[in-house]
């Protein structure tokens, strides 16, 4: 069974510890990724959306792949993706083989996003070029599809010609398009794949339709929460999540989750890279309002 199929469950889209002049905290990271395993999370996805992972440069999220890997010194079955997805596709590249070699237990990689009308044969071909000079024969390479943010969505005529020359290599998708009617049908287009819905909110219908697990940003904050809709023990924790995720909408992820981090759970007070700014006083006091009341914590 190809690797990708073993994967499942609560993923966080983890934030990167920074220090207070903004570089990566890597002694923290492995300290952070046990937090999360701790509260229930089956694994993490490092830079992605949430990590800001297109703030640093190629050799740095080399540096916080290895250091995020150091969670399995106490938790060996935690398992770590990396996002790698970059604007050019020479860097995606670099990035996914680097990926491999130090033992992500998979890649999850945009597509080339700086240029907003490439033809569908051009995203095919980029993720062709990508899967046949970086990822390894029983490697484990998953498509991020998050067009509200990269500006470029991944067509299914594209994830089915991959996935038909690349059968073992190319796992699955993280849908972050946070639109129910594609949820739907990427589960429908492609029944055995490994699906992570990307959008707290829609978890429970995800799994419905036969997504895997979710990679989420709450599950920073949240994940206990989120195991209940996984488990399927509460028949209340979906509407908990989709309230959080309301609110979450309406401040910049990144910092909102870094300041609840510290906030709620005793975590360093890590500050975001430019062009992200710390949420102001006012900002952190309202988002803890705001989403205790909606966690109803």
């Amino acid at each position: 069974m190809p690797m990708g199929r073993k994967l499942s469950g609560v993923f966080a889209a983890a934030v990167t510890p920074l220090t207070p002049d903004s570089q990566p905290d890597l002694n923290a990271l492995p300290d952070f990724l046990g937090f999360l395993a701790e509260r229930g999370c089956h694994g993490a996805l490092v830079l992605g959306t949430t990590g800001e992972g297109q703030s640093f440069s190629p050799n740095e999220r080399k540096a916080i792949i290895r250091a995020a890997l150091g969670v399995r010194e106490t938790w060996p079955d935690f398992k770590v993706l990396a996002g790698t997805g970059c604007a050019s596709l020479t860097e995606t590249e670099e990035l996914t083989r680097a990926a491999f070699d130090l033992g992500a237990d998979g890649t999850v990689t945009l597509p080339p996003f700086y240029f907003k009308t490439v033809q569908p044969e051009g995203i095919t071909g980029s993720f062709r070029q990508i899967l046949r000079r970086s990822v390894p024969s029983d490697g484990c390479f998953f498509f991020y599809h998050i067009p509200r943010v990269s500006g470029v969505p991944i067509p299914h005529e594209t994830i089915a010609r991959l996935r038909d020359e690349f059968p073992d290599a190319v796992a699955g998708l993280k849908d972050s398009s946070a639109d129910p009617q594609a949820a739907r049908e990427f589960s429908q287009a492609f029944p055995d794949f490994t699906i992570f819905n990307g959008s707290d909110s829609l978890f429970s219908l995800a799994l419905e339709a036969g997504a895997s697990g979710c990679i989420t940003a709450l599950a920073n904050i949240a994940s206990p929460i989120l195991r209940e809709v996984w488990d399927r023990v509460s028949s209340t924790a979906q509407e908990r999540m989709t309230a959080a995720k309301n609110v979450l909408d309406h401040h910049p992820i990144p910092p909102a989750i870094k300041h609840l981090l510290h906030a709620w759970h005793g975590l360093p007070a890590w500050t975001v890279r430019l062009p992200l700014l710390s949420l102001s006083a006012e900002e952190r006091v309202r988002l803890s309002n705001e989403m205790r009341v909606a966690l109803r914590d």
